[in-house]
């Protein structure tokens, strides 16, 4: 079954990375629904190794200013909710609960640096895109971003822990009116091959 043209133009064609937004907040309910859509996005083993810290009030805003570059600074600090998605490169240690019919599936990476590197960076990065579709169909807009220091966000936010930040996401409802026009994507031709 498909969904419908306009869901379609909500997640996908329609939808636009934003940098400007207007002043109305983001509940806290509405993060926790958003969660519980996007938990639900497949990862290898179930292994689901993304963490995300959403920053909403003034001091936690505060905290993350320092390790953004000078270009992000005032989109991000104007934005109702930042997300810091990381990973925990510690996922493993939950795939006993995660995915029970596989007993010995922590085996499969415990004492396999590469694995985990691998395994978690992918899967991690897979659970941030599903975020991201996850607020679009919710009503949300997004503006995901590198460009910022990770060290610095992983000593601030990560300290002590196996989780390392991966990317942001401004979260909130987007102002139209300041978005760039349209950039071009490729042509099937150009990005795929039918083999």
């Amino acid at each position: 079954m498909s969904i419908d043209a306009s869901a379609l133009a909500q997640i996908f064609t329609a939808a636009r990375t934003h940098n400007a937004w207007q002043p109305k907040p983001v509940s806290d309910e509405l993060l926790h629904q958003l969660y519980e859509l996007l938990k639900w996005g497949p990862t290898s083993a179930n292994c689901s190794p993304a963490r995300f810290i959403f920053l909403k009030s003034g001091d936690a805003r505060a905290r993350l200013e320092p390790a953004l570059d000078a270009g992000n600074r005032e989109k991000t600090m104007a934005a109702p909710v930042t997300v810091i998605v990381a990973t925990d490169f510690a996922f493993y240690e939950h795939l006993g609960r995660l995915f029970p019919h596989a007993p010995d599936a922590r085996s499969w990476f415990a004492g396999k640096p590469a694995a985990i590197e691998s395994g978690g960076f992918r899967n991690g990065t897979l659970q941030g895109a599903y975020l991201l579709i996850a607020a679009r169909a919710l009503g949300l807009d997004c503006g995901p971003m590198s460009g910022f220091n990770n060290a610095k966000v992983d000593a601030e936010f990560f300290a002590g822990t196996e989780v390392r930040s991966n990317f942001l996401i401004n979260l909130g409802y987007g102002d139209s009116d300041a978005l760039f026009p349209r950039s071009p994507r490729l042509d099937f031709d150009e990005a795929c091959q039918l083999l």
